[in-house]
């Protein structure tokens, strides 16, 4: 089993309203030096929701991704608030950019991005039971909500304004799931 390097110093080189940058001395177990960079592990982590209806639909949203400038499809998604666990956080974020709360809530894996240079953590979580409720969030627009039919995963992946990683991980990982039941 590999022996975690030493962690030699921690310095903070950039910092933003919602990222820090951090390099990292380390020293390995052979003695080789590196320094690296990664954005700092700030906050709860955050949830990415599968929200299916009762026809197996997916409910998917539009919003502007800043990132690569345009509109995307996506699940719903957002960071967990304090005296949230995952699944209130889940709960408030369906309800905030898609409309629907769900009765029954589940994890089903906690993923990470980009782990070599950041410490995000993002759960999935399947929402089933939906029933039409809105609360106020913290988005500049409200998003446009499209059902997709799960069973139509794979023509969902080719399409060109649905390229999430992390939403399409999230869809295969509930269809398979679901097949397993």
């Amino acid at each position: 089993m590999p022996v975690k390097p030493d962690i030699l110093k921690v310095t903070a080189t950039a910092k933003s309203r919602l990222f820090q940058v951090e390099e990292i001395e380390l020293r390995f177990s052979n003695g080789v030096e590196r320094t690296y960079e990664r954005l700092a592990n700030r906050g709860r982590g955050a949830v990415m929701i599968a929200a299916l209806d009762e026809q197996q639909n997916v409910l998917l949203i539009k919003e502007y991704a800043v990132g690569l400038e345009d509109y995307l499809l996506t699940l719903p998604k957002g960071l967990i608030d304090p005296g949230e666990d995952a699944l209130l956080a889940a709960n408030r974020e369906l309800k905030e950019e898609a409309g629907f709360g769900a009765e029954q809530l589940r994890v089903i894996k906690q993923m990470t991005s980009a782990p070599n240079y950041m410490g995000h953590k993002i759960t999935v979580v399947l929402a089933e039971g939906l029933f039409p409720c809105r609360l106020q969030g913290d988005e500049p627009e409200e998003m446009e909500v499209i059902r997709w039919p799960l069973a139509r995963l794979d023509e969902l992946v080719s399409r060109e304004d649905f390229s999430e990683g992390r939403a399409i991980a999230a869809l295969y990982m509930i269809r398979e799931q679901l097949q397993q039941v």
